[in-house]
C-alpha cells in the first residue's frame, strides 16, 4: 500500500460500494445491511449494553464525570456537565491485521 493510499478516508458511500463488491449484494441491499448494523449498535448502546464483534472489537459506553473547565477566550471558570460517550476497543484480530 502506498503512503498516499494510507492517508485516504473511507466515506459511508465508499464503504457501501466495498460491501457490495465483496458480497455481491446490490448497493441498495448493502446500504440496508450497513444501516441496520449501525442502528442495531446504536440501540444497544442507548440501552447501556456493550456490542462485541468477535475478532473485530467491542463498542461500549464510558461515563465522563462532571468537571471544571475554563473558557480559553475569557479565562472564566465554567462547569462541564457529566456525560456518556461511546467508545471502541479493537479486537486482537483487527489489531494484528493493521500492525
Amino acid at each position: 500500500m502506498k503512503k498516499a493510499e494510507a492517508m485516504k478516508s473511507m466515506t459511508k458511500a465508499n464503504l457501501i460500494t466495498e460491501i457490495s463488491e465483496i458480497t455481491g449484494l446490490s448497493k441498495a441491499d448493502s446500504t440496508r445491511a450497513l444501516e441496520g448494523m449501525l442502528q442495531s449498535i446504536q440501540v444497544e448502546l442507548m440501552k447501556g449494553n456493550e456490542v462485541s464483534i468477535t475478532g473485530f472489537g467491542a463498542f461500549g459506553i464510558t461515563q465522563r464525570e462532571a468537571r471544571e473547565g475554563r473558557n480559553p477566550r475569557t479565562g472564566e471558570t465554567l462547569k462541564i456537565p457529566a456525560k456518556k460517550l461511546p467508545k471502541f476497543r479493537a479486537g486482537k484480530t483487527l489489531r494484528e491485521a493493521i500492525a
